[in-house]
């Protein structure tokens, strides 16, 4: 009977933010160890479908870097990488679209319409709503300049075919695919995506899932919460360094473009984003204004 009681209790707790995110635009970066584990990944469509029938709405910008190696290695083609970005010729452009755009995305669809959920898949080719620019440059470690090829930079977010899809009932997943202004697909970060969909929308929250706990401070435990100003003085002290920079810049570069709250979560924890947005302590880190 108690653990009947202490159920009970979990949705009480939750039923403030239910009602405060009622109506309210929710986009959540999907990628990682929450892409590849199948019982994460049933989970994690249970998680999106629940929120879109409490009333709340999810828009799934997902990655999928380490299934495009899979299949650039079974094709023989050889990528690197320059700051995390893909350096991508137009063989590897193929691959990611065929990837990005075909595969993963319609199993994430088809894994939400099992749980009972409405989804429809979008790469930024639909309707030209991400439209960008390709990177014509980038310096590598030791200094030298390369063309990265097909990489691109999100120069605008158009949030109508989106915002129409929401209002429709669907969950929009969307691959971070954009195209330039002649009409060629460009391979994009899916943090940058999602933060520019989540600025588009003036979404209540941005949420990135990531195969770590959060953001650090000095003392190396994770932060529950952290101020714009905060985060500039551990990126200064280098307690925030490497792969975590360009994630709470994404979060940054969201909360100034309209976005209202960003997290950074462990995308390896069962029901991570119910945790974070539906309780009162979170498991991740909360970045504010």
């Amino acid at each position: 009977m108690q653990s009947l009681i202490d159920k009970a209790a979990v949705l009480h707790e939750a039923l403030p933010y239910i009602r405060k995110f009622h109506g309210q635009i929710l986009v959540i970066k999907y990628g990682g160890h929450a892409m590849i584990d199948p019982t994460l990944r049933d989970s994690f469509a249970r998680d999106v479908v629940l929120m879109k029938y409490v009333g709340v709405h999810p828009v799934v910008v997902h990655g999928g870097g380490p299934q495009i190696d899979e299949m650039l290695k079974s094709m023989g083609v050889v990528s690197e990488r320059l700051d995390g970005l893909r350096v991508t010729d137009d063989k590897t452009m193929d691959v990611v679209e065929m990837v990005l755009g075909g595969k993963l995305n319609q199993e994430i669809v088809s894994l939400i319409a099992t749980h009972g959920g409405r989804s429809v898949g979008l790469t930024g080719r639909d309707d030209s709503f991400i439209r960008g620019e390709r990177v014509t440059e980038m310096t590598t470690k030791s200094g030298r300049v390369v063309d990265p090829g097909r990489v691109g930079a999100v120069r605008h977010v158009n949030p109508d075919v989106i915002l129409r899809l929401v209002h429709a009932g669907f969950i929009p997943v969307i691959a971070p695919i954009a195209v330039d202004a002649d009409g060629r697909s460009l391979n994009v970060n899916a943090d940058t995506v999602a933060g520019k969909v989540a600025e588009s929308l003036a979404a209540a929250k941005l949420v990135l899932m990531t195969d770590i706990a959060g953001v650090k401070d000095e003392s190396g435990t994770i932060a529950s919460s952290l101020s714009a100003a905060r985060i500039d003085e551990l990126k200064r002290a280098g307690v925030i360094e490497g792969g975590m920079i360009p994630k709470v810049d994404c979060a940054l570069e969201a909360l100034a473009g309209g976005c209202q709250k960003c997290h950074i979560i462990d995308g390896r924890l069962l029901h991570a984003m119910l945790l974070e947005i539906f309780t009162d302590r979170g498991i991740g880190t909360e970045i504010t204004r």
